[in-house]
């Protein structure tokens, strides 16, 4: 399976046919990962990625599963396993 590439940045529109839109807000978006990518973090497949361009996040309680974190210089990307 591909893994995301965040090297030189990271666009969702370049994964756009294996990722379904769930949910979005000013600079958020979450996203359901069905085409099998692999995090660029653990290497593992991941189920949802939250795709956020602000400088700072806060969750108001953990996600039940594994997390990986990976900043790029102009978004976080937050994978939930």
């Amino acid at each position: 399976m591909p893994t995301l590439a965040v090297e030189d940045g990271f666009s969702v529109h370049d994964y756009r046919a294996g990722l379904k839109l769930l949910e979005q807000d000013g600079s958020t978006m979450t996203l359901e990962n069905r085409e099998g990518y692999t995090c660029p973090v653990s290497g593992d497949v991941f189920d949802r990625l939250l795709v956020a361009e602000d400088q700072a996040l806060s969750f108001s309680s953990p996600p039940p599963e594994p997390i990986c974190v990976r900043s790029t210089p102009e978004k976080i990307l937050v994978l939930a396993h």
